[in-house]
């Protein structure tokens, strides 16, 4: 995304969606937002994103995050490609999805987010958007970017679980390990002195020993 890196205020731009027309920090509110976009309407990848997206709309919901997904086709292929979804799931195809879809025909947002993927392209040799996601915290800065090709569909369970490590950490002073889910242990972070770790997660801290004897491999149990 150029010019634009973690901790910085994500662009409050203006879209028709399929709700109508939006300022996107005005439609964030106070809340969480998640920002994804898509190659192209009709697709079957995409398809098969936004219908996970749907089945796991109360999940974000619940975590007070917003969601929204970008397509460079129109609105009106967006409402019509929602029925598609929809079936998809085996759901009445309606035009109506638990968030709307940004409608940027002329690539002027994909181009301003540094979404395009220039490996693939449409029947007109245009280049498509890539599979991106945005993670952008109440504060409207942004928290996490992750960049896909369009061949490659994305893990929204994954998204989710990133989604409750962000705002575990924007709460706590601790770090998330690999693979780590709600009620894992977690990890004290490098900048927490030995001498304050104590005071500082009362559960206590569980050092691994390594032969470096460097303890650096800090654990306490996942704050309440």
């Amino acid at each position: 995304m150029p010019g634009l890196l973690l901790g910085e205020i994500f662009p409050d731009f203006e879209a028709d969606t399929t709700i109508g027309r939006i300022k996107f920090h005005e439609f964030l509110g106070g809340s969480w937002g998640v920002l994804f976009s898509h190659p192209r309407d009709y697709t079957p990848v995409c398809t098969t994103e936004l219908g996970r997206c749907v089945k796991l709309a109360p999940e974000f919901k619940k975590r007070n995050v917003r969601m929204i997904a970008l397509s460079i086709d129109s609105v009106e292929d967006h409402l019509g490609w929602s029925k598609d979804i929809n079936s998809y799931n085996c759901d009445e195809p309606t035009e109506t999805l638990p968030f709307p879809i940004i409608a940027d025909p002329k690539r002027d947002l994909a181009v301003k987010l540094g979404m395009l993927d220039p490996d693939e392209k449409d029947m007109q040799g245009m280049p498509v958007t890539a599979r991106c996601v945005f993670i952008i915290g109440p504060d409207k800065k942004m928290k996490l970017s992750i960049l896909y090709p369009a061949t490659t569909g994305r893990n929204f369970d994954e998204i989710l679980r990133v989604v409750d490590s962000l705002q575990l950490t924007a709460v706590h002073n601790v770090a998330t390990p690999v693979d780590w889910k709600p009620g894992d242990r977690v990890m004290v972070p490098p900048n927490v002195p030995e001498e304050e770790a104590s005071k500082l997660y009362p559960s206590g801290v569980f050092n691994k020993a390594l032969p470096s004897r460097k303890n650096y491999l800090r654990y306490t149990a996942h704050p309440q």
